[in-house]
């Protein structure tokens, strides 16, 4: 484990670039790989791995090793040594993943994004029925207290006598209004249902179009990017994070705006107004993603623009539903893959264009 291993077998153009680049800066400090992942509170399995190109690394342990080579030889980390390991960094991270592991997330989003609306469909039809039953009660109560109040004008006779006739008119009366009361509020679980139900429909509608998208790219069958594009906005804490979503989103030739928090977000939403769409970590420090979404869609200027959440929590029911009802439209797991994250900007970057241009 404190030697350098050689370098794996079969290895992509890319994958074996990026390692030879770190083998080269790695040697030049001079020490085991054991004593290394020590100083850095790293595996020295997971070093040996990254090292010998079978293990992508994050960007952070690039970036601590070109800090610690810079630190012993006395020197600044150049610009061009940065941009040199991150176009390396970026085409491994291309070379590691494949458009069918992307297919196989999308199509399990699709199935679930499908499940849900079936779900709300059919709940929405139980609560329709139950709304009916309770209608049709309603009006028969109606009717029976309608028929008694014409007997006692009928008969001249005041409430209270008519009460003492009838004494299950009192009865009637809270049975309607029980009724009634159960009937507002199976109103308002069916419009939430149908509304979920829309929801979901809608993400299945997206989720095909990005399976669509992910089917182009491999088939390098690519739409005309028009002259002006719009940006996209990525914001999470982390700038290894931040890197690694820089890299992948680069060949979709657009701007690509970086920001390490919600307020910074919030700022860079009044500072331009084409965001195509957003992509936001869910667990960041004061201001976390729900809460950043939530101030976003309350502003008339920016509730339009789709939110993608990032996050490392996994996408349960839970989650996920948070995440909709705080107003995010799409979701994506940690590690990302570069596949599905390029197919999902590309659509929503199509329907900004599409809406644009109308």
């Amino acid at each position: 484990m404190g030697e350098l291993r050689p370098l794996g077998d079969g290895l992509s153009n890319p994958s074996r670039a990026l390692a030879e680049a770190l083998r080269e800066l790695f040697e030049g400090l001079h020490v085991s790989v054991r004593r290394y992942a020590a100083r850095r509170r790293l595996d020295p399995g997971a070093v040996s791995r990254y090292l010998n190109g079978t293990r992508l690394p994050p960007w952070q342990v690039i970036s601590d090793l070109l800090a610690d080579v810079a630190e012993l030889r006395g020197t600044a980390v150049t610009t061009e040594a940065i941009e040199f390991l991150r176009g390396l960094y970026g085409a491994a991270v291309d070379a590691v993943s494949s458009p069918k592991h992307a297919v196989e997330i999308l199509e399990q989003q699709l199935a679930d994004a499908d499940r849900v609306s079936r779900r709300s469909s059919v709940r929405g039809d139980v609560l329709g029925d139950a709304l009916l039953d309770r209608t049709q009660r309603i009006a028969d109560l109606e009717t029976r207290l309608n028929q008694l109040e014409a007997d006692r004008i009928a008969e001249r006779k005041r409430a209270d006598e008519l009460a003492a006739a009838h004494p299950d008119v009192f009865g009637l009366i809270q049975e309607r209004n029980e009724l009634q009361q159960e009937v507002d509020r199976l109103g308002v679980a069916l419009m939430e249902a149908q509304a979920q139900r829309d929801a979901a429909e809608g993400r299945c509608d997206l989720l095909e179009r990005q399976l669509d998208a992910v089917e182009q790219t491999s088939a390098a069958v690519l739409p005309a990017v028009p002259h002006t594009m719009p940006k996209i906005l990525i914001v999470d804490d982390q700038p290894d994070n931040l890197f690694a979503m820089t890299a992948v989103l680069a060949s979709l030739d657009q701007e690509l705006v970086t920001v390490s928090s919600g307020r910074e977000a919030l700022k860079a939403l009044l500072d331009h107004d084409d965001f195509a769409v957003i992509i936001m970590d869910v667990q960041m420090p004061e201001m976390d993603g729900y809460e950043t979404c939530s101030h976003i869609k309350r502003r008339p200027r920016t509730r339009d623009v789709p939110i993608i959440f990032l996050t490392a929590m996994g996408v349960d029911s839970e989650h996920s539903a948070r995440g909709y009802s705080a107003g995010a439209v799409d979701y994506i797991s940690k590690p990302f893959d570069p596949w599905a994250l390029r197919a999902k900007v590309a659509v929503f970057t199509s329907i900004y264009l599409e809406r644009r241009a109308t």
